[in-house]
């Protein structure tokens, strides 16, 4: 008869899952041994509270997206990685979620400080809650907008967002400390990448991009969704500084001037490809996000885009085009080829150009831009690279 597993053998069998699939600095390793995530959902079953997944807290009666939740294990491990929050830090955490990751951070830092904020007062007072129950009472929990940050304790050694962020709010650079680092989930031309950022005076510098999900941030509407056909069954992500003209995109994907291309890019059954939407924003401002849903696929309404709810497009008047892949040839190895599906009156050069941005990803597939980020108001000097403006923050992607 098997012996139910405990809750420190469940817990120490996810850190080792995790550890298969990529290092972690050794006190993070300590930490995610140590501090019990079952303690922060309360009413879930254990074995649950260890699986390498998301576990919503509360529910979005307006959207499809939780308003909170406890973020995937492996994402919480890479995020505090990337932190790299040392004994005495002065930390600062905007979501406060469960309280999990503030009981990660108070172990990490020690004898420094943790403050965390929540917009949502529920969230708010189960992290409080579930701090004190586990130990964590030095925790601050503040119920305030993430926006606006926590001034009381500034000036933070680090700051890290558990949400998913459009812009970075001045408040933020006003309250990290020269020299401290920044790591957050920062969404451009569809995609969401958790960044891990330095502060050099009135510059952030990158050394760190990963590819992430999270609960967009309340309060920022850079971001917007408009279907492309009547039953709202496919639509288009893009951000308010891109010209993309809805009207003229409404039924492009019904017409019959698909064109379809492939490139010379083979990749493995498990090899990620993310980098090509990466790359793509690094030089092209018609970089958007493609999202159809299983009833449009069921009824053949376009070509299966690589990843139907996230692929990479790109639009122009009432053209676009978006990536595809396809299983070509005895390549064992890499048996699937990246290609473009392109509509429209230009959808046969957009696909061309969608290739060229594949290609260019596969020539260095390791590669990761440098990521510089300055704030708008101050007067643009000296930086080489694409720029990407939003109204608190300019970002300079850099190959």
């Amino acid at each position: 008869m098997s012996q139910t597993p405990t809750a420190d053998e469940l817990r120490n069998g996810l850190v080792d899952e995790i550890l298969s699939r990529r290092s972690l600095p050794a006190e993070v390793e300590r930490v995610m041994r140590r501090v019990p995530r079952d303690a922060f959902l309360p009413g879930l079953e254990l074995e649950k509270a260890y699986t390498d997944q998301a576990v919503t807290i509360k529910e979005n009666p307006d959207g499809p997206l939780a308003l909170s939740c406890a973020s995937v294990p492996s994402i919480v491990a890479m995020m505090l990685a990337q932190l790299d929050a040392q004994p005495g830090d002065n930390v600062l955490e905007v979501g406060a979620g469960t309280g999990y990751n503030a009981a990660l951070l108070a172990e990490l830092v020690g004898a420094g400080r943790v403050t965390t904020v929540d917009i949502d007062s529920d969230v708010a007072l189960h992290a409080r809650t579930t701090l004190n129950t586990a130990g964590y009472s030095r925790v601050k929990v503040i119920e305030r907008d993430g926006l606006l940050s926590a001034w009381e304790n500034a000036p933070y050694d680090r700051i890290i967002a558990t949400v998913g962020v459009w812009d970075i709010p001045v408040t933020w650079w006003n309250q990290l400390a020269d020299g401290g680092r920044l790591v957050l989930p920062l969404r451009w031309r569809g995609q969401t990448r958790s960044v891990a950022l330095t502060r050099r005076g009135n510059s952030l510098v990158s050394d760190g991009v990963e590819l992430c999900g999270f609960v967009p941030i309340i309060g920022q509407s850079g971001e917007r969704t408009e279907p492309l056909n009547t039953d709202s069954t496919i639509r288009v992500h893009y951000d308010e500084d891109q010209d993309v003209d809805v009207d003229a995109l409404t039924d492009t994907l019904a017409d019959a001037s698909l064109h379809e291309v492939l490139s010379d890019c083979r990749v493995g059954g498990e090899e990620p490809f993310d980098g090509v939407w990466l790359r793509a924003t690094a030089s092209d401002d018609r970089v958007c996000r493609l999202e159809v849903t299983p009833e449009a696929l069921e009824k053949g309404l376009v070509r299966r885009p690589a990843i139907p709810v996230r692929s990479p497009a790109l639009v122009e008047g009432d053209s676009l085009a978006y990536m595809t892949v396809h299983r070509e040839g005895a390549d064992l190895e890499r048996p699937f080829q990246l290609g473009a599906a392109g509509y429209g009156t230009n959808g046969k050069a957009l696909a061309h150009d969608l290739i060229a941005h594949i290609e260019a990803w596969s020539a260095d597939r390791a590669a990761v831009p440098r990521l510089t980020v300055t704030p708008t108001a101050d007067a643009a000097g000296g930086l080489s690279g694409h720029m990407i403006g939003k109204p608190e923050s300019r970002l300079t992607l850099t190959y």
